[in-house]
């Protein structure tokens, strides 16, 4: 499922038009990605955690020449599933 797709599923399920529906959902990303870059993190309780992480600085090798290499650190985003997500999934499997 892509953001359109997302956007006409959650308009259909509120009554709203596929504009307003994108919009919503539009809204939800970029709120998450703000509050994420603030510092902080989102907990949809049942459904996950998104949260900012410190990856620290390491070194590895370049598979082509094996040359070593610094990566340095950065933040990456993660995302711990609920345990009503998880035990939804788990049931399906």
């Amino acid at each position: 499922m892509n953001k359109m797709e997302l956007s006409a599923q959650v308009a259909e399920k509120t009554g709203m038009t596929k504009k307003d529906g994108e919009k919503v959902v539009s809204a939800l990303f970029d709120t998450i990605i703000e509050t994420l870059d603030g510092g902080d993190r989102v907990q949809i309780v049942g459904f996950g955690t998104f949260e900012a992480k410190l990856r620290p600085a390491r070194k590895a090798r370049n598979p082509r020449t094996g040359e070593p290499i610094d990566i340095p650190e950065n933040r990456a985003a993660s995302f711990k599933a609920g345990k009503m997500l998880r035990n939804t999934l788990a049931a399906k499997g």
